[in-house]
């Protein structure tokens, strides 16, 4: 058995009690409101049972995101004034849609190179990996280095090579450290399929950061003091030379991401290159498991059925 909670537990207990708080005349009536309550607590935990064995599909297909997760994904300056990170974890998602069957891994770069998930057919666990991605706060940043990345790319890329090997590698491609974009062109014998997904715009977005991470904090714009020692609204720009130069590197496209649908002629192009390279589609077996709350539905609303009889005949009297 497992839970699987549509609101969590505590904030569920916490409305539970203030609807017992509200406590009505008379025992029966009482005792009908908390049977009500135990059953939107009960319905709300999901209680999930045992259902057999499921079988799922899945094919030799490796997709590895790997993304920018620095101060500047966090510019505004996507499709008007959105910010490049939110922007990204919804093309994710759409990316994963139009590839199943497919395993995938999530790789963030930013001060170091990380890898926040390993190769998985369970996208929801993907998107929630993805969706943690929340750029570096101002006094954790320490710059970004393109080069870091691309070199451990390589590495991983080597100990996964009997799989189709898809790649998207996601940033603006803005380098703030003190080095230049190094060519590594051993990646394209590496990377079967994939793109290089470019975020941001020519004239640059504002970034609003946090200092430290803290719910109660806001984010503040990110600013810097010019010559002059007047401050300015620092902006982030992309560099699509350096994106063109990895996707060269690669052997993939480059899309520039102004909006979900620049993607799609890219998809269906990688869609056929997996067709034509005819990777071999296997089985699995895992327990599966089934829904109760339905079960729990019928005396619910014979309860409210009751609630709402017995007040409509006490409003006409």
């Amino acid at each position: 058995m497992i839970l699987n909670p549509i609101i969590p537990v505590w904030l569920m207990i916490i409305i539970c009690v203030i609807l017992l708080i509200m406590k009505r005349q008379g025992i029966f009536h009482y005792i009908r409101q908390i049977l009500v309550v135990l059953l939107l607590f009960a319905i709300n935990l999901r209680i999930m049972v045992p259902n057999g064995e499921v079988t799922t599909m899945k094919n030799n297909v490796n997709v590895l995101f790997v993304i920018d997760n620095t101060l500047s994904m966090l510019a505004e300056d996507y499709n008007g004034n959105g910010r490049r990170i939110d922007a990204m974890k919804a093309d994710c998602g759409y990316i994963m849609e139009q590839l199943p069957g497919s395993s995938f891994s999530v790789v963030s770069f930013g001060n170091d190179v990380k890898t926040l998930l390993p190769y998985t057919i369970d996208t929801t666990n993907v998107q929630q990996a993805i969706n943690s991605l929340q750029g570096h706060t101002y006094y954790h940043a320490q710059g970004t280095s393109l080069n870091d990345v691309l070199q451990e790319l390589s590495k991983t890329l080597k100990e996964d090579d009997e799989f189709f090997q898809v790649v998207f590698f996601i940033s603006d491609g803005e380098i703030t450290q003190k080095e230049k974009l190094r060519s590594i062109p051993e990646l394209k014998n590496l990377v079967d399929s994939g793109a290089v997904l470019g975020y941001g715009t020519e004239e640059g977005g504002r970034m609003r950061v946090y200092s430290y991470f803290d719910e109660e904090s806001e984010p503040e714009e990110l600013y810097y003091y010019d010559d002059l020692y007047t401050r300015q609204t620092a902006l982030s720009k992309i560099d699509e030379k350096n994106l063109k130069s990895i996707a060269s590197d690669m052997g993939i496209d480059y899309v520039h991401m102004t909006s979900q649908s620049e993607i799609d002629r890219t998809l269906s192009h990688i869609q056929s290159q997996i067709r034509q390279a005819a990777p071999s589609v296997t089985s699995d077996s895992t327990d599966g498991y089934a829904d109760t709350y339905f079960y729990l539905l019928p005396p619910l609303l014979l309860l409210l059925a009751i609630d709402f009889v017995y007040y409509k005949r006490k409003v006409k009297l």
